[in-house]
């Protein structure tokens, strides 16, 4: 790769040479941290022999705690090597949808949005909100939220599938325990340099007014955007931004990941039927439970990971569900 970057027709194609060198620097830095923690383990290891043989109890804690923090480093970066799909190292785009249920899902949902976007901070990830629906009384009914960071779509599309809420309702004023779903998917943000031929005669734009998130900062110009491609039906939209040319452009952006993802998943149930496999749709299979009566529970049905710390985790601590399933040896075709 370094006597690529050093060819003199390197630059010819500016776009390709900053792909390229963006690649290095990704490879560049895994090595590096590799090589620190090699180094660091060595040195534990002298500084373990010395410590025992003066049996110095305080020291031999210290290490201890040195290594511990040295396995969840290199577990971090055993993470990235199984995050080696197309898209793994890129951006997303993440939907949560609230199933039937009105005001219970809707609340759900809420819950969820607030989930993620506390996982995403502790990850020093960029959010942001580009299209949302308020429930009728509480909650929403949809969102759509885009994540800029290292490793986003890896992580998150660990997350794709149903999640089961049971709790006490407190919209019931009996008091009794509701079960509630909503449905969470994730699209890896999609380059230009995709191939995907998208033609104006195929979109359907509208302009609307935007009320902004809980009806904040009302526009009173048609700045939110709607784009309807034809001939899959696929909506895209985004009232996030004032200008008008930022809402479309933003919404041609959720257009592709979704038709990108749209036409990917058909190649992938022709090659299924070719290849005589039937594949679990994970849109439509409940993933996680999350308990809060009669007793406390969160439990990754794919996995067996659970938790007693609801709250934890719905205040965005999802690394171990997360890091257990990505880690998880797939299953043998059937």
């Amino acid at each position: 790769m370094e006597e690529q970057a050093a060819a003199p027709e390197f630059w010819g194609d500016a776009e390709k040479a900053q792909k390229v060198l963006k690649e290095q620097r990704d490879l560049r830095q895994t090595l590096d941290q590799h090589a620190s923690l090699v180094k660091r383990v060595q040195d534990e290891r002298e500084l373990l022999e010395l410590a025992a043989a003066e049996e110095d109890a305080e020291t031999l804690k210290g290490i201890e705690a040195a290594l511990a923090e040295l396995g969840r480093q290199l577990r971090g970066l055993e993470l990235t090597t199984v995050l080696s799909g197309e898209y793994d190292k890129g951006n997303a785009l993440l939907s949560i949808n609230a199933g039937a249920g009105g005001t219970e899902s809707q609340d759900w949902a809420q819950m969820l949005l607030r989930m993620y976007l506390r996982w995403a901070e502790t990850k020093k990830f960029k959010t942001e909100i580009i299209d949302i629906l308020a429930g009728e009384e509480a909650g929403i009914k949809n969102v759509t939220v885009n994540l800029e960071g290292a490793y986003v779509y890896g992580y998150l599309r660990a997350e794709i599938g149903v999640h089961r809420l049971v709790r006490i309702s407190p919209f019931d004023a009996n008091k009794r325990r509701h079960t509630s779903f909503a449905s969470v998917f994730v699209y890896p943000e999609v380059s230009d340099d995709i191939d995907l031929t998208i033609e104006d005669k195929e979109l359907r734009i509208d302009t609307y007014r935007s009320s902004g998130h809980g009806g904040q900062h009302i526009n009173v110009t048609d700045s939110a955007v709607r784009i309807t491609h034809l001939p899959t039906g696929i909506v895209a939209q985004c009232q996030n931004e004032r200008s008008q040319h930022k809402n479309k452009a933003v919404a041609m952006k959720v257009l592709r990941a979704r038709l990108y993802d749209y036409y990917k998943r058909q190649k992938d149930e022709e090659m299924s039927k070719l290849e005589g496999v039937k594949q679990a749709i994970a849109w439509g299979s409940q993933i996680r439970s999350y308990v809060l009566a009669p007793y406390q529970l969160v439990k990754d049905h794919r996995t067996n990971e659970e938790t007693g710390n609801v709250v934890a985790v719905l205040d965005g601590d999802l690394d171990r569900f997360i890091e257990t399933f990505l880690f998880k040896p797939p299953e043998p075709a059937a």
